[in-house]
């Protein structure tokens, strides 16, 4: 009888788990992919420098957090952590690390857990401490006890949360387009992650680069953006993007769920906003009542704000540029944060 228990239990517990599974699992297909099919590890994709990972266990699991180590040639004695987007990678920051490199900087680019090379698990309670811890370990396996930060995009708001987490550990902030200046969720109304996850499941290379076009590069395109939509086009065309797509939706949550710019005034270092005036960028502006849409993404507005509230701030006002100013005028962006670091 007891063993009788013992087997049902069991098998109660791998259907449940199986049921947990079931959102990120792909069915394989035998066709033959294209070159620019990219499985959820970026195994096929090179990045411009060399890519290590950093192995470590959270929340019970192993995980791989792929990061560029790059090392300058005259040492300043300095690093600087970059810090990625949502719908990026670390090897687009890569103009950023030469330009630091030839400052004498030692950089450090991670993919964080859920982009990029890095793992991308079934099952993982994303938030912007757990992400910092996780940031902080790798640090910490390299020595690094002081870096100076540049997030752009999320990973502004990650660079905020970090900075607050381990204050003496980070020297100088830098925030570039971070979206989280306002909190959406006072005028957008809540997706469930499924939902999310469902939508993503429907992208496509076209639909990627429409939404680059239209919210971070006011309606313009040129060819030079089209890597920054690479690696999101190729995931879409590779039998293992339900994986992806699902911890997209699971950050996605983290992001709309967990704003940071309630605890702007808590940030006592100093501290650069880069913010491009013509972004436009607001998570969940599609879902919103149209009247409050307009007032979405107000980056001129929003930079300000976000200036006065943080204390040892300086604001770097782009015209003319986008949720890009590294790729749209790089030497403007390079000026800016070189001159403040």
């Amino acid at each position: 009888m007891k063993s009788t228990l013992k087997l049902s239990l069991m098998l109660a517990a791998l259907s449940l788990f199986s049921c947990a599974e079931a959102p990120v699992r792909s069915n394989l297909s035998t066709r033959p992919l294209p070159p620019s099919a990219f499985d959820a590890e970026l195994s096929n994709y090179n990045y411009p420098r060399d890519v290590s990972f950093f192995e470590f266990q959270s929340q019970g699991q192993p995980l791989r957090m792929a990061y560029e180590l790059a090392e300058p040639a005259r040492p300043n004695g300095r690093t600087v952590l970059l810090l990625h987007g949502k719908n990026f990678t670390a090897a687009y920051w890569e103009n950023t690390i030469q330009a630091l490199l030839d400052r004498g900087f030692r950089v450090v680019a991670p993919d964080q857990i859920g982009f990029g090379k890095s793992s991308k698990p079934a099952a993982y309670q994303f938030t912007f401490q757990a992400l910092s811890a996780n940031t902080q370990a790798l640090l910490a396996s390299l020595k690094i006890e002081k870096v100076s930060i540049v997030g752009h995009s999320m990973g502004g708001m990650l660079a905020t949360r970090f900075a607050l987490q381990y204050p003496t550990a980070v020297e100088k902030l830098v925030l570039v387009n971070p979206i989280g200046l306002e909190d959406w969720q006072r005028s957008v109304p809540y997706r469930t992650v499924e939902e999310t996850y469902q939508a993503e499941l429907k992208a496509t290379p076209a639909s990627i680069r429409e939404y680059q076009r239209v919210n971070y590069f006011g309606g313009e395109w040129k060819e030079s953006y089209a890597p920054l939509v690479e690696v999101a086009s190729g995931f879409t065309r590779h039998p293992d993007y339900p994986r992806v797509a699902w911890n997209s939706a699971l950050t996605a949550d983290m992001i709309f769920t967990q704003p940071v710019l309630y605890d702007f005034p808590r940030l006592a270092l100093p501290t650069l906003l880069i913010i491009g005036q013509r972004d436009r960028t607001a998570i969940g502006r599609a879902y919103a009542d149209p009247a409050a849409a307009k007032l979405l993404g107000n980056y001129p507005k929003l930079g300000r704000a976000a200036a006065r509230a943080i204390k040892k701030s300086q604001l770097v006002e782009l015209p003319g540029l986008g949720h890009l100013p590294q790729v749209e005028d790089f030497p403007k962006f390079r000026a800016a944060l070189l001159k403040f670091l």
